[in-house]
Parts: C-alpha cells; structure tokens; sequence
C-alpha cells in the first residue's frame, strides 16, 4: 500500500478541500478591517469574485461614456505593462517615448500648428484642471502687465457642464459664470457669451459633446464673436473647448467642422481617451495650440528617478498601461479603422433613436448623429415617468440612466444612450423590445402610482 506523506502544515490542506468548502467560506469575512490571519489565494480571489457578480454588467451600461470592450491583443498589451510607472521616464524610456507619440498624434488630429505640446492624465477631469490653470496663469500675466488688478478671475461656460468645471473653479478660486439652459436651447450661444464675459474671463469654454444630449455646442459661432468682441474692446479672451466626449469622434465623422485649432482663439482642448478614444479607464489628454499657451512656470522639473523629467500633472505614479492601450489603437485603427468604428456607432445610435421616436410616447432631444449618444423624454404620462422605465429596464440588465435637466429645464426629465464599442444592432434591437415591453406593462397599469412622480432630483452632470 502506498502511503501519502504527512503534511504538518495546515494551510497546505487547503489546496485539497473544494474552494466551497474551505472555512473561509462558511464565514463573513472583515469587511472594513484588516483580517488577522492570511487566506489562500484562490479563497481570496473567490470571495472578491462572488462578490463582484453583484455589479451590473458593464456591456449593457448605457449610461456611461467610458470604453467597456477592447481587443484581445490590447488587453494582454495592457496587462503586462500595469507594473510600469509612466512617471519613471527614465527607466522606461520606451513607455514614455509612446506617450510623446500619443501627444503629437492628438495636437495633429486636432490640427495644431505648433509639434505635440500636451501631457496625459487620469481623465478629462484632470485634463480640465491642468488647461484651467493654464489659462488662469496666462489671464494673470495678461493682466500684470496691463497694470491691472488680477484677484478676480472668472470663467464663463453652459450650465451644462460636467461637474469637474465646477471643482475646478471652486478649487483655483474662478468665479464661474454660468450661461443658464432655456426650454428647447440646451447649449450656450454666442449671444449669451458676450453678455457675461469681460476682461476677467480667462476663457470661454463651449463643448464638444454635452453631457446631457450628446449635442455639440457651437465652437465656431463664439469663435466668431469672440474675434469681433476682442478687436472691438482690446481684450484677449481665448476657448477652450472640452472635447471630453467628441474629440474623437468629429475627426473623423465631421471632419470639416471647425471647433478645434483651425481657429485662431482656441487655445487647449481636453479629450477622453478612455471614451471614445476607446480605451479602458483612465486616461485623458490635454493639447494647447503652442509652447507659448502653457506657462513654464507650471512645470516642474524632478531628477530623483533618474534623468530630467519635466512634468505637468496632479497626480504622481500612475501605471504607463492606459498610455499603451492608447497607443495600440492609434496604430492598429488609424483613421480609416476610427471612422470605421465611429460611423459604426453613429448608425446603431441613429437606428435605435428612430425606432424608439416611432414607439409614440417619446420625443428625441438629440438624434445620435454627431457623437452617438441621444437622449428623449416622455411627451406626456399621468402616471409613470422616465424614472419608471429606468427601473424596469434595469430588471433586464440595462442600465440607462434618467435624469432631471439642469435648471430653468429642470421639470423636463430624459433618458440617454450612450452607443460604445461592442453595443451590436442585435443588442440594440433587444434594448428596443424591452423598451416596448417596459412602455405597455405602464400602460396596462393605469392605477399605478409612481414613486418617482415627484421627482426632484438632482441634475446628472457626471458620465
């Protein structure tokens, strides 16, 4: 008879129990504290996991902008570069080299005339804060050497931006000022921007991409008006535009619309690879038009990693892979695999928002067809809303989001769909019956009373 050798070692015993039935898990684990003893790493990685099924599938999230699908080879590109540091320039030289690629591809895309001057970050919402200070420095100089007084710097944008505007101008002291939506108008005109601005405005900021529609507000328009008003009153106030959402679309869906820097007063521009620059969260990029748009003052110099590195960020470490996913799509897709995609996306999110105009009880605010996101409201209900139907379309795993509009608009409630990579016509078509289906299961139910009939929530101004 053969006979096992002893082990004394009872951790080891584990390897040998099914993983549901190891002690671990027949127990609560610490939840806000550090557990006293160590557990296998199989246990560990089956508890987290069991737990993470409770999220809500990724694909079928409607209500976010960010990437939720990659290729294989971009995902195992990904996975072996997670160790590196991006900030670590000078032992991964090659990391760094593609992130100076990824700048000098998105100022050409953005048709800069000077070579790349940008940097990466964690987001938009990074990217914001880095142009805002940028041009607040610039507003200051400006001002210093007029004579002027320079404490009471604002910024002038739609109330319909997203939340990080108002961090930023909360943080760095802007006094935000605000271009109020109208019934019907939700995005900022011309007209409203040179009512508010003067010569403290460090910068006009329309958007490429609402949160609210997907609309495009009119970059060109308030180019326009800007020119003409600066001629007329001497003063120098330039655009930023974020492009958090649009930046890579309009290059390649609109390609002679000019919002970017073809126009003379933009400045910088902030853009979202993690949205539709299709890759996986987070990193963002922001451009300026010259050397001369970002002060050097901003920019710090450190060589306790090895080598010069000058570096313009708020965050410090940050792993380089975001920087590699990028890469690799610019390379595998170029412009003829982004227009691919894009256009893709656009007719899936033009398809689904006129079948959904033809369902009857819903009217469109936007179509999908200049970033392909839309949003629509209920014409008119007594007894179920948009809350409603979010909550029965999420019994089916979808997630689309409803939301109040932002004030003066705040009575008229929407959904919205955002199309990303991987959402198929197929899956388009199921969202659209489960749609119908969630519409007649209210409308069968006319004694029902809607906990959401009194919604006052907030604005939704996050993606």
């Amino acid at each position: 008879m053969l006979h096992s050798k002893k082990n004394d070692d009872p951790s080891s015993q584990s390897n040998f129990l099914p993983l549901y039935g190891r002690n671990a898990m027949e127990k609560s684990v610490p939840k806000f504290e550090l557990p006293e003893d160590s557990m296998d790493a199989d246990t560990a990685y089956g508890l987290i996991h069991d737990e993470l099924m409770l999220d809500g599938n990724a694909r079928l999230n409607l209500a976010t902008f960010v990437t939720t699908w990659m290729e294989p080879q971009a995902e195992k590109l990904m996975t072996e570069t997670f160790d590196k540091n991006l900030i670590d320039k000078d032992e991964y030289p090659f990391t760094a080299a593609l992130e100076e690629r990824c700048v000098n591809i998105v100022s050409r895309l953005f048709n800069a005339p000077d070579t790349g001057v940008g940097a990466s970050a964690i987001g938009s919402s990074e990217a914001v804060m880095l142009a805002g200070m940028a041009l607040k420095w610039r507003w200051r100089k400006r001002m210093e050497a007029l004579g002027k007084p320079a404490d009471k710097p604002n910024i002038v944008m739609g109330n319909n931006v997203q939340v990080v505007w108002e961090k930023f101008a909360r943080y760095w002291e802007v006094e935000p000022r605000y271009i109020e939506m109208e019934p019907g108008q939700y995005e900022i005109s011309p007209e409203k921007v040179l009512e508010v601005i003067d010569e403290n405005t460090i910068a006009v900021v329309p958007i490429l991409g609402v949160t609210y529609t997907g609309a495009f507000e009119p970059v060109e328009a308030i180019h326009e008006a800007l020119v003409e008003y600066n001629a007329r009153t001497g003063n120098e106030i330039p655009i930023h535009v974020d492009a958090a959402s649009g930046g890579f679309v309009a290059p390649f869906l609109h390609p002679d619309l000019k919002w970017d820097f073809r126009l003379p007063l933009v400045k910088s521009i902030n853009v979202s690879g993690h949205k539709y620059g299709l890759v996986y969260p987070g990193v963002g990029w922001v451009v300026w038009r010259s050397h001369e748009e970002l002060p050097e003052e901003l920019i710090f110099h450190v060589n306790y990693l090895g080598g010069d590195m000058p570096t313009f960020t708020l965050n410090f470490s940050r792993p380089g892979n975001q920087i590699v996913g990028q890469y690799y799509n610019f390379l595998r897709l170029g412009r003829e695999g982004y227009t691919n995609i894009m256009s893709a996306m656009r007719d899936t999110a033009v398809y689904l928002s006129g079948e959904i105009e033809k369902l009857g009880p819903f009217e469109l605010l936007s179509r999908g067809d200049t970033i392909p996101v839309f949003a629509f409201s209920l014409k008119k209900s007594d007894h179920y809303t948009v809350f409603d139907l979010s909550d029965k379309l999420r019994e089916h795993g979808w997630q689309v989001p409803a939301y109040t509009m932002p004030p003066k608009v705040q009575d008229l409630a929407v959904l919205r769909v955002c199309v990303r990579e991987g959402f198929s016509r197929d899956l388009a078509d199921m969202l659209l019956a489960d749609l119908k289906a969630a519409v007649e299961h209210f409308d069968k139910m006319k004694g029902f009373e809607s906990p959401h009939a009194h919604h006052k929530g907030k604005t939704h101004k996050n993606c």
